[in-house]
C-alpha cells in the first residue's frame, strides 16, 4: 500500500490519502482542550464563525448535534449556494461521527470520524478519517479541499485564541 501525505501549505494539518482505500486522513494539532474542539464543531453560533474558505459565509438551515440528529447548511462563496445535509450518528466529547453529502453531488455520501485526543498541557490532537463511496469522490475532494482546510482551522485557531471557546 502506498499513500499520499502532505501537510498544508501552511503546514498546519496532515492530510493522508492511502492508495487502496477510499479514506482523506486529517490530522491536526490545536491549542485547545478535547471539550473546547468538540464544542467548535457542535454549537452551530461557533460552527458558522470558523468552517470555510476565507470569504465564504456559513448559512444553517438544520443543526442537532446528537447521536440520531441531523444537520442541513448552505455555504455561500462568490454569490454562489452550496447545500450540504447528514446526519449525526454519534456524538460524544471525544467522537463525532456524521454523514456528509454534497448537494451538487447526491450519490457521494461521506462517512466521517473525528476523534479529539488530549495530548495534555491544553493541547489536542484531531484526527479526521473521511470514508468516500469511491476513489473518484475521494480524489475530486483531495483537488479542492485544501483552502477550506487551512482557512477554517485558521479561524478556529483565532475563535480559541480570542477565548471564544
Amino acid at each position: 500500500m502506498t499513500t499520499s501525505t502532505t501537510t498544508t501549505s501552511d503546514g498546519t494539518t496532515t492530510i493522508e490519502a492511502p492508495s487502496d482505500l477510499p479514506v482523506i486522513r486529517m490530522t491536526r494539532e490545536f491549542a485547545a482542550t478535547p471539550a473546547q474542539l468538540f464544542r467548535a464543531h457542535t454549537d452551530p453560533e461557533l460552527v458558522v464563525r470558523w468552517m470555510g474558505p476565507d470569504g465564504s459565509t456559513l448559512e444553517i438551515d438544520q443543526w442537532d448535534a446528537r447521536t440520531g440528529g441531523s444537520w442541513r447548511y448552505e455555504g455561500v462563496f462568490g454569490g454562489d449556494r452550496y447545500g450540504f445535509h447528514g446526519c449525526f450518528h454519534t456524538v460524544r466529547e471525544d467522537r463525532i461521527v456524521w454523514t456528509f453529502t454534497f448537494e451538487g453531488i447526491p450519490d457521494a455520501v461521506c462517512l466521517e470520524t473525528f476523534t479529539f485526543e488530549d495530548l495534555g498541557h491544553g493541547r489536542t490532537l484531531l484526527r479526521a478519517d473521511s470514508l468516500y463511496d469511491g476513489f473518484e469522490a475521494r480524489d475530486g475532494m483531495l483537488t479542492s479541499m485544501e483552502p477550506g482546510v487551512n482557512d477554517g482551522y485558521a479561524k478556529l485557531d483565532g475563535l480559541l485564541a480570542e477565548g471564544a471557546l
